[in-house]
Formats: structure tokens, C-alpha cells, sequence
């Protein structure tokens, strides 16, 4: 049986359909039940607008809540989700050891922007290597913190609409312009 189409999610309980979408936001509980309440949905495109309203319009510690659900980027392999193990490419032979430079500079400026901006740096990885969301987090940085949260929360809706092409066979890496 496959993920649920938009209509059988319609239908659930609303702990049911947070299970359900748990998965693709990272079990951010407070802003699946949320969306639950946001329902019904015509198909995904329109769950995934609803989604992103939901994210840009709940308070502000439910919209960090949701972004801080997320693993860090380059955050220890066996602390992640299933998903964000695969997304952040900790299966690829080209992963280098823990303790390496790029994994100490990404733990630094992980450290940095969290104390900037009171929550995780959160981004669509895309299929990025690790090497190129360094000067990511560095240009984030110059952001204000308005912006950083907006930026942030899209990036969340992205993911998940990535994993939930993935959950219904769609192209399992669709390539994002590096910024």
C-alpha cells in the first residue's frame, strides 16, 4: 500500500493524518494539527499551498518549532530521520568521517546562525554536496531574522514536497538552482 492519496488523508482522524505527513515535516506535531485543520485538499499541490499558509501564518514558536524539527545539516548520522539521512547523503561513499574539517566548519556555523537567529538553519539540499551549504549558511547570515524564518519555512514545504514525490514515485531528485 502506497502513502495515502489526498483524499484518504482528508478522511483521517486528525492524530492519523499527522502520523501520516509526520514524515515529511519531521513531526512537527503543533503545525500538523495545523494543517489537519486546514483540510480538505483537492490533491497534494493544494495540502502543500495549504502548508506553506500554514507555516508563513502560525505564531512564531510554532514556526520554530517546526523549522528546529529538523536535523542539522551535517548533524551526526544517527541522530537523523531516515529521510534527512538520505537527503544530506550519508549513504554515498563520498561522505567524509566525522571530525573532518567540512563537518567542524558546518558545526561552527550551524552554532553561529542558531545563536543569531534562535533557531535551525534549515534548506533544501537538493542533492547539494555538503561542501556547498557552507557559503549557504554564510550568505543566510546576512539576512535579517524576518527573512531568515520566511526563508527557512519555505525551505521546510520544499523538502516535503520533494519526500512526498519520492513517497508517490515521482523523480526522486528534482535539482534546485544553487542561490
Amino acid at each position: 500500500m502506497g502513502f495515502p492519496t489526498a483524499a484518504e488523508l482528508n478522511d483521517l482522524p486528525v492524530d492519523a493524518f499527522c502520523e501520516e505527513l509526520s514524515p515529511l515535516f519531521e513531526g512537527a506535531h503543533g503545525f500538523l494539527e495545523r494543517l489537519a485543520a486546514a483540510r480538505p485538499f483537492d490533491g497534494d499541490r493544494e495540502m502543500l499551498d495549504a502548508a506553506r499558509e500554514v507555516a508563513r501564518t502560525m505564531p512564531e514558536p510554532d514556526q520554530v518549532e517546526l523549522l528546529n524539527a529538523h536535523a542539522r545539516i551535517g548533524a551526526d548520522p544517527g541522530e537523523v530521520s531516515a529521510a534527512s539521512y538520505e537527503e544530506q547523503g550519508y549513504g554515498a561513499e563520498e561522505h567524509p568521517p566525522e571530525g573532518d574539517q567540512l563537518h567542524e566548519e558546518l558545526e561552527m556555523l550551524n552554532d553561529v546562525y542558531e545563536g543569531r537567529f534562535g533557531f535551525r538553519y534549515v534548506i533544501f539540499v537538493a542533492g547539494r554536496p555538503r561542501a556547498a551549504i557552507a557559503p549557504l549558511i554564510e550568505a543566510a547570515m546576512r539576512n535579517d531574522r524576518v527573512a531568515e524564518l520566511g526563508r527557512g519555512l519555505d525551505e521546510v514545504i520544499d523538502i516535503a514536497a520533494d519526500r512526498l514525490g519520492r513517497l508517490r514515485g515521482e523523480d526522486p531528485r528534482r535539482e534546485r538552482e544553487v542561490e
